[in-house]
C-alpha cells in the first residue's frame, strides 16, 4: 500500500487532536483560572531508501535519502502565564500574583489549583466549587501561626470567640497646668476590664499639690503615685503609676505640665471582653484576620501556597485543580511574598488567560491541516484506483 495513504491518516489524526486541543480552550474561555493549552507536532520514524557515504579519491559523498512515515503529538503543553484580574468584591475570592498554587484537600487527595473562588461550607471550612477544602496553618488563641507545622483546612466559624484579656496598662497623655490652684482635682475615667471580661470604670483622680500631681484611685484619700515636672513642663519623675492593688499600670510618658492649658485624656488600655467573630480580612501575606464583636483583630489562619520546579508537569485532574507528577517536582508549600510564589490580593479571581484571537487562528490552522490531510488520503486511493484499471 501507498506510504501516502498512512501519513495522510495521521496527520487526520494528529489534527483532530490539536481541534480538540483548541476547542477545549475556547470552551474555557470563562474559566476562573484556567490555563490554555498547546499542541505541538513532531515526525515519525523515516524510512532509509539510500544510506550516506563519504567522498572518496574519485568519487563525491552523497547525503541519505529517507521518506517520512507521517506525523504524531508529541505532546499537549500547558501555558502557566499570568491572566488577568477579574474584581468580584467578595472576601473569600483570592487571586494570585505570580507562580504559586493555592492547596486544596478532596476526599485525602492533596490537589492545586490557581482558582481562588472560594466560599464557607456548613462547617465553616473555606471549600472550592466541587468541594476541595483550602489549606493553610490555623493560629492559635494569641493569633500566632506555625508555618513550619503540617498544613490542615482553614476553618472560619462565625461562633469563634476571642477570650477576654485583662487589663494591665492604661495610657494617659495631654497637660497638667501648672498654674492650678493646689488641691484641684481632675478626674478621668477609663474602662477596664478583669480576666472574665466583665467591665469596671477606674477612676483616676489627679489632685494638685506644691511638688506637682497627685495621683489615686479613690477621689484623692490615698496617693498611689505623684508626678513631678521641670521648669519646663516636662515629666521628671512619678511615671510611670499602679493602680488598683497593683494590677494595673498607668502609662504617661507625653503628660506635659505647662500654665493655662487643662488636656489630660485617656489614651487607651489594652483590656478587652470576649468577642464573637463578625468577619474577617485578607493580608497581603495571605493571612485571614478576623474582626471580632469586642474591636480586637487577630489572626486566624494563613494560606498556604505551593510552588513547582516544573509546573508544566502538572496533571490536570478536573476541577480547575492539577495533582504533582514524577516530573513536576515535589510540592514547596510558603506563604503568599515568599520567593517563587508570588503575591495574593483578595476581592478578585484571576481569568482564564486563553487568548481568544490566537485560539481562532489556531482553529483555521488545524482546519487546513485536517483538509490537507484529507485531500492525501484521496490522491492515494485515486493513484489505487488507476493501479487497479491496469489490469482490465
Amino acid at each position: 500500500m501507498l506510504r501516502s495513504l498512512y501519513s495522510g491518516i495521521s496527520g487526520l489524526r494528529a489534527h483532530q487532536t490539536m481541534l480538540d486541543v483548541t476547542g477545549n480552550n475556547i470552551a474555557n474561555v470563562n474559566t476562573a483560572g484556567f490555563k490554555a493549552s498547546s499542541t505541538q507536532f513532531q515526525d515519525t520514524l523515516s524510512q532509509m531508501t539510500q544510506g550516506a557515504s563519504g567522498p572518496q579519491a574519485e568519487t563525491g559523498g552523497s547525503n541519505p535519502a529517507q521518506i517520512g512515515l507521517g506525523v504524531r503529538v508529541a505532546g499537549v503543553s500547558t501555558n502557566f502565564a499570568q491572566g488577568s484580574s477579574q474584581s468580584t468584591g467578595r472576601a473569600t475570592d483570592m487571586m494570585i500574583s505570580g507562580d504559586g498554587f493555592f492547596v486544596t484537600s478532596k476526599g485525602g487527595q492533596q490537589l492545586f489549583t490557581r482558582a481562588g473562588a472560594f466560599n464557607p461550607d456548613a462547617a465553616g471550612q473555606l471549600v472550592s466549587p466541587d468541594g476541595g477544602i483550602l489549606q493553610g496553618w490555623p493560629a492559635d488563641n494569641n493569633g500566632v501561626v506555625n508555618t513550619g507545622g503540617p498544613v490542615s483546612g482553614i476553618t472560619l466559624n462565625s461562633n469563634t470567640l476571642v477570650p477576654a484579656n485583662k487589663t494591665s496598662t492604661v495610657a494617659v497623655d495631654g497637660n497638667l497646668p501648672s498654674d492650678a490652684v493646689n488641691g484641684t482635682k481632675l478626674e478621668r475615667v477609663v474602662k477596664t476590664y478583669d480576666a472574665q471580661g466583665a467591665e469596671k470604670n477606674l477612676a483616676l483622680t489627679f489632685s494638685k499639690t506644691l511638688a506637682g500631681w497627685d495621683v489615686s484611685t479613690d477621689g484623692g484619700a490615698t496617693t498611689d503615685g505623684s508626678l513631678v515636672f521641670d521648669g519646663s513642663g516636662v515629666l521628671t519623675s512619678g511615671n510611670p503609676v499602679t493602680v488598683s492593688g497593683g494590677t494595673i499600670t498607668v502609662n504617661l510618658p507625653t503628660v506635659t505640665s505647662y500654665a493655662g492649658l487643662t488636656s489630660l485624656a485617656i489614651s487607651g488600655q489594652n483590656g478587652s471582653a470576649a468577642g464573637k467573630l463578625e468577619s474577617f480580612t485578607l493580608g497581603n501575606d495571605g493571612s485571614l484576620i478576623g474582626s471580632f464583636s469586642n474591636g480586637v483583630k487577630q489572626v486566624l489562619a494563613k494560606i498556604a501556597l505551593a510552588k513547582f520546579t516544573n509546573p508544566s508537569g502538572l496533571e490536570k485532574a478536573g476541577g480547575s485543580s492539577y495533582v504533582a507528577t514524577a516530573n513536576s517536582g515535589g510540592v514547596q508549600l510558603g506563604g503568599a511574598g515568599d520567593a517563587g510564589i508570588g503575591s495574593l490580593s483578595g476581592g478578585s479571581l484571576e481569568m482564564s488567560n486563553v487568548d481568544l484571537s490566537q485560539e481562532f487562528t489556531n482553529l483555521i490552522v488545524a482546519q487546513r491541516g485536517f483538509q490537507a490531510n484529507a485531500r492525501i488520503i484521496t490522491t492515494s486511493d485515486e493513484v489505487l484506483q488507476e493501479l487497479g484499471n491496469l489490469k482490465r
